[in-house]
């Protein structure tokens, strides 16, 4: 299994080590990760302020530089929403969309794809969790509550696994 992972502009600029720990994380797990370094944005910001059409560029660069990995993960589950749900869309009828089908968030990766049974590391401290409307409703990491589902939550699952 070859994955690519997407480190989003935010991220890049504001939090860079959270994109070195998930790379990081991925090879504790024995992942054959790749990072291209010509990845940019995934375009949702300028689809936020109105320019989706102006995005169209940079998400069919995006789809073409992780064409031929076999999953794409993201520390974001914002910019995976974003790629899952509407790339297809934008890109439709224009370029065939292969990178919606293959992203994922971080935490989705983990505990579907790898299954893992163990998340190294020691956190000794009682933690908050955010659980973002983009990772609830489009990734499915966590039950809505709106919705009458036996409850679960993929993040608190890998947190619980950490020690401490």
């Amino acid at each position: 299994m070859r994955v690519g992972l997407f480190v989003p502009c935010y991220v890049d600029a504001l939090y860079p080590e959270a994109g070195v720990a998930t790379y990081k994380l991925l090879k504790h797990y024995g992942v054959d990760v790749d990072y291209p370094e010509k990845q940019t944005c995934c375009g949702q910001p300028m689809a936020n302020a109105g320019f989706q059409n102006k995005s169209e560029k940079v998400i069919e660069a995006f789809d073409d530089l992780f064409r031929d990995y076999d999953y794409i993960v993201a520390p974001s589950a914002s910019c995976a929403a974003y790629v899952k749900v509407y790339y297809p869309k934008i890109l439709e009828g224009k370029h065939e969309c292969v990178s919606s089908g293959k992203i994922m968030d971080i935490v989705e990766f983990l505990h579907d794809v790898l299954k893992v049974d163990h998340v190294p590391g020691k956190f000794p401290h009682s933690v908050s969790v955010h659980n973002s409307c983009h990772g609830v409703r489009e990734l499915g990491l966590s039950s809505p509550s709106e919705r009458n589902v036996q409850p679960f939550n993929k993040i608190i699952d890998l947190l619980n696994m950490v020690d401490g």
